[in-house]
């Protein structure tokens, strides 16, 4: 059996399947590394030069967040429609330009629309890549688990250790003035990215319109429990992307620090599907979600109980290792639990109850953090909804065909 049998260009996808998923997964940089987690790395120096407080700061996350559900309700109606590989590369093409343009004004609402719009286009190639990676390697269950695997770690993973390594050493070197130049080195590495991506989009894309199918309805109440874990997910990891650096620099952080904690966050972001591929291969339960969530959890709560040196760059290697495997274990599931058919529209449901959930979170553990005056304890309470996530998700058994 081949991806051929499901009526999926095979010309570069078969010869070159490797070639084509990072492609896939540079996409997935662009959308992933690039829009949604570069601002935690400039939102120090934004925060202090434009006076912002935790709230506000934080308020452009949600609205990125916002953004992103509006995208993945989009991907919902449009996949069936248009096709996986056509919102791939819409979204590639109109993140870049976003990005490209978020520097040029510091008025808050100029960031804020183009968060949202970063948040909208993001979101398509988001769901719409999940779909096609989940189609490369269906004759082999474990490189198909690899490539999903790989598709999310890397591609999230080397967005964040080359803005990790680039931007705070460029803002201790240029001062916080100089944040409207991150957004344009961002802009220009995707621009440098984006081709690759759209050829990997283009090569999985069948002839004619695609697919115009209606798939089967999804299974909903036997899918609850994997539901319900993944929206603690959206709820507390978006939590420490954001202030991280924030909670770094108030603990007396310096660049150099700044960075090497996020470049190696990113470096484990990108050899968790090593550590995943068995677990996703093994179980078509919610066990990986599960142990995925209790991880993310145990990272986040690191930060703050040991805020020294140590303490952050362990916090960062157990969260680097298992948070971007979150998406790649909903996945799995999918593909282990539901028709072919039916995998769009499953993911792109997923990314719907994420998107909805993530909302709250960067704004809620900003607002928590001004009445307290400690953004670490919104870190806290991150943690423990991860961890009451975790619980959710072990309750969820595989769904019996039929």
């Amino acid at each position: 059996m081949s991806i051929s049998d499901y009526g999926i260009g095979t010309s570069a996808a078969e010869r070159r399947p490797w070639l084509v998923l990072l492609g896939l997964a540079l996409g997935l940089c662009i959308t992933n590394g690039f829009a949604r987690f570069a601002y935690g790395l400039l939102l120090p120096a934004m925060k202090s030069e434009l006076g912002w407080s935790y709230a506000q700061a934080g308020w452009l996350n949600t609205a990125n967040a916002l953004g992103y559900l509006v995208g993945a309700v989009l991907t919902m109606v449009l996949i069936g429609r248009i096709g996986p590989a056509r919102l791939f590369s819409f979204g590639i093409v109109t993140t870049t330009l976003a990005l490209l343009v978020t520097g040029y004004d510091p008025a808050l609402w100029w960031q804020t629309l183009w968060r949202v719009l970063a948040g909208v286009f993001g979101a398509l190639s988001f769901s719409s890549g999940g779909a096609l990676a989940a189609r490369l390697f269906v004759d082999s269950p474990r490189k198909n688990a690899l490539a999903i695997a790989f598709l999310f770690g890397f591609g999230g993973g080397s967005g964040i250790v080359l803005a990790g390594g680039a931007l705070p050493l460029m803002l201790e070197w240029y001062g916080p003035a100089s944040w409207p130049m991150g957004w344009y080195l961002v802009g220009a590495a995707c621009v440098v990215f984006a081709p690759l991506s759209l050829w990997a989009s283009e090569s999985l894309r069948p002839p004619g319109q695609g697919a115009r199918v209606r798939p089967p309805r999804l299974p909903l109440l036997r899918m609850l429990p994997e539901i319900a874990g993944y929206a603690a997910f959206g709820l507390g990891y978006i939590v420490y992307m954001t202030f991280l650096s924030a909670w770094m620099t108030e603990q007396g952080a310096g660049g150099g620090l700044i960075a090497s904690v996020w470049v190696l966050l990113g470096v484990c972001l990108c050899l968790s599907p090593f550590v995943w591929r068995p677990v996703f291969a093994r179980f078509a339960s919610g066990l990986p979600l599960a142990m995925i969530l209790a991880c993310i959890a145990v990272g986040s709560g690191l930060a703050v109980i040991y805020p020294s040196g140590p303490g952050l760059v362990l916090s960062a290697v157990v969260f680097g290792l298992s948070v971007f495997m979150a998406p790649g274990a909903v996945t799995n599931f999918t593909r282990h639990n539901l028709p072919m058919e039916s995998w769009g529209a499953a993911i792109s449901l997923y990314t719907v109850v994420f998107a909805v959930s993530q909302t709250i979170g960067p704004v809620a553990a900003g607002w928590l953090g001004d009445r307290s005056g400690d953004i670490g304890n919104g870190l806290l309470a991150a943690a423990v909804i991860l961890a009451a996530g975790a619980l959710v998700a072990l309750l969820q058994r595989p769904i019996p065909e039929g």
